[in-house]
């Protein structure tokens, strides 16, 4: 079983048809959808592998609806319920490229999480959006320790660079290395900040693996600190929402390595996993 701690919000996706008008209409199209980085991998691997949904969520019926949603999706939703369930609005332009104005709400309180949660599973995964505040930095740095000491593997997703500016650099390579992860996802602009892009002591000191998505580009697998594998990305047609792409590459990478796949099968399949969901609003593959 792969289990994710994060976040699980309403999403509302704003389309542009045009470019952004400052201060008057811009034409647009507005979708809601569930989201959540943690989520959105859980819901896209449930048809792979067994998931498990670790989290916060508002005692109210936004909550209520997000987690029934998750669960009608195949996954063993596990949640607390307090406060205020979060929004994020993401802002999408005609290229495809996102703007996001997160409001994690009782998101970003998760604490104490029950450690018979981890029960039953193989694969630990944490989205770095969870880091970026008390409790709940704690919290995953916590569970983390637990899932080592019981052997359950733990890969991390560095998210965003706004978060890790936020954090600064420094502080959230610290995190990373209290976390002790076996994998970690970048994207080249977080991996650039972090000083991982194309290996080094900085890489190796994180995570025995780190996993560098460039889009369309090859994807770089580095062992060790040392470059391991490049692997091709296949070209895909009608792009239009980033919005969870890099959580789809995760779930489809993970997915494939508890099934036994070594590190480019396991890129393939999250390349595969990534493109399904760049014609749809948010990280949905319909």
């Amino acid at each position: 079983m792969l289990a994710v701690v994060g976040d699980l919000v309403e999403d509302v996706v704003v389309w542009a048809d045009e470019p952004l008008r400052i201060a008057t209409d811009t034409a647009a199209r507005v979708f809601r959808a569930r989201g959540g980085s943690a989520a959105n991998v859980t819901a896209l691997a449930a048809p792979l592998v067994p998931t498990r949904f670790i989290g916060r969520v508002g005692a109210d019926a936004a909550g209520d609806a997000l987690a029934n949603d998750l669960a009608a999706a195949g996954v063993d939703v596990r949640v607390q319920r307090e406060g205020r369930t979060g929004t994020v609005v993401l802002l999408i332009d005609a290229d495809g490229e996102r703007t996001m104005f997160p409001d994690r709400g009782a998101s970003a309180l998760l604490v104490d999480v029950d450690e018979t949660w981890l029960d039953g599973v193989a694969w630990l995964h944490l989205p770095a959006y969870g880091l970026e505040r008390e409790p709940m930095r704690h919290e995953l740095v916590r569970l983390a320790a637990v899932a080592r000491e019981r052997g359950i593997r733990v890969s991390a997703d560095a998210s965003s660079t706004g978060l890790i500016a936020g954090l600064g650099t420094d502080v959230a390579l610290d995190l990373f290395r209290a976390i002790a992860p076996d994998l970690v996802f970048a994207n080249a602009d977080e991996a650039a900040l972090l000083g991982l892009a194309g290996g080094g002591a900085i890489a190796a000191s994180v995570a025995d693996t780190v996993v560098v998505k460039h889009g369309p580009l090859p994807t770089d697998v580095i062992v060790g600190g040392e470059p391991a594998e490049r692997v091709n990305v296949a070209p895909v047609a009608d792009i239009r929402d980033l919005t969870g792409a890099g959580d789809a590459f995760a779930a489809g990478y993970l997915a494939a390595v508890l099934c036994g796949a070594d590190a480019a099968t396991a890129c393939l399949a999250g390349h595969a996993s990534a493109a399904s969901v760049l014609a749809n609003p948010g990280a949905h593959t319909s």
